[in-house]
């Protein structure tokens, strides 16, 4: 992730590939990359600023922050993702840092929730500030809600985000079905010796309050400068767990979704997403896009290319879109699979790689 970031990549690359969409929209088809991997599914941070400092995330004491003056302002991301709807995206997830921390965030929403092509509006928050938020975002059109919360205990909150705000998160996620919002899932983070027994109560949790629970694998990237594998809990490990306790799981079709999904004897739905021990990069059809307007084609990638510059500097739509199709026509990352690969592995980077570039940072890029 870190060294040069091109403003824009070679134009000389294969021919484009095209997938088609799955339903609905405009007639454009996705492209695809050199694994024909379809470009459809776009994650958008609006802030690089967190109000949480999640000890996986954000474990260091001092931050280098984007500079204000080149955060995109509200038109130049509805700019942006009319460029990547024509070339097929048609799912976008609004991220952070937190993104409710961005003034005003439901005119965006508003913005970009009509737009023709686009099938699956969605946000991922800490949900510090959602109870005040979710009846605007609702109605400003956001479809679901994705709520990250790795602890239901207050004492191991506070620990692993240095914040003391777990009764405001749990406020948040009270706000979205009297909003009008259904689809809610929970994101948790699993550690050993850290949260690992909490699964079953997370799970608890989960139904009553009517959001699917998904478990994900602690992973190398970003942030995560403490980062071992003997800290890793294996999504083989979480199912035992979760079977022991209720009983023999089914598997169920998952999409194009990243997390594996398991129905309950009961009937509830959880989800493992095991991108550490057992990577998903083969389908992956995910890129981001930064604050700043940097946009990465892979989650371990350490080179972005800069959309903010030519967009800033008037190029045409018909240039805007040459950027992107051949940026994703040359896509070959793999970044997990080649993370699984080493046999000495450790952290992905250090304080000091993170303090060179802030767009390593997983605050920064949108996890």
């Amino acid at each position: 992730m870190r060294g040069h970031v091109p403003d824009s990549p070679d134009s000389h690359g294969p021919p484009t590939k095209i997938a088609p969409r799955k339903s609905g929209g405009p007639p454009q088809m996705s492209i695809c990359d050199r694994f024909d991997r379809p470009l459809r599914n776009l994650r958008l941070s609006v802030t690089d600023r967190c109000n949480l400092r999640c000890s996986y995330c954000m474990p260091e004491e001092n931050y280098t922050w984007l500079p204000r003056e080149d955060i995109l302002d509200f038109e130049e991301i509805s700019s942006l993702v009319d460029r990547f709807l024509e070339l097929g995206v048609s799912r976008l997830r609004l991220t952070g840092g937190e993104p409710l921390l961005r003034k005003n965030l439901h005119r965006l929403v508003a913005m970009l929730s009509p737009k023709p092509g686009l099938e699956d509006l969605a946000l991922t928050t800490n949900a510090v500030l959602l109870a005040e938020q979710a009846q605007e975002l609702k109605d400003a059109g956001l479809g679901r809600v994705t709520v990250s919360l790795d602890t239901l205990r207050r004492d191991r909150f506070e620990k692993l985000t240095r914040r003391p705000d777990l009764d405001q998160v749990l406020r948040g996620i009270d706000a979205l079905e009297p909003a009008g919002f259904e689809g809610t899932k929970i994101d948790t983070v699993v550690i050993r010796n850290v949260n690992d027994d909490e699964l079953i109560d997370l799970i608890e949790y989960g139904k009553r309050v009517q959001a699917e629970v998904r478990f994900i694998e602690y992973m190398d990237v970003g942030g995560a400068t403490d980062w071992s594998f003997e800290r890793v809990v294996s999504r083989r490990e979480m199912l035992d767990t979760i079977a022991e306790h209720y009983g023999e799981l089914q598997s169920v079709e998952s999409g194009s979704a990243p997390a594996d999904r398991y129905r309950l004897p009961d009937g509830t739905v959880i989800g493992v997403i095991s991108s550490t021990t057992e990577p998903f990069c083969g389908s992956c059809d995910r890129s981001r896009l930064t604050a700043d307007g940097r946009w990465y084609q892979c989650l371990y990638g350490r080179e972005g290319v800069n959309l903010c510059k030519p967009l800033r500097d008037g190029a045409s739509n018909e240039e805007l879109q040459s950027i992107l199709r051949s940026t994703w026509t040359q896509r070959d990352a793999r970044g997990a699979e080649d993370r699984l690969r080493q046999a000495a592995r450790g952290a992905y980077l250090m304080p000091e790689d993170l303090r060179a570039d802030p767009h390593m940072e997983m605050h920064t890029r949108g996890g």
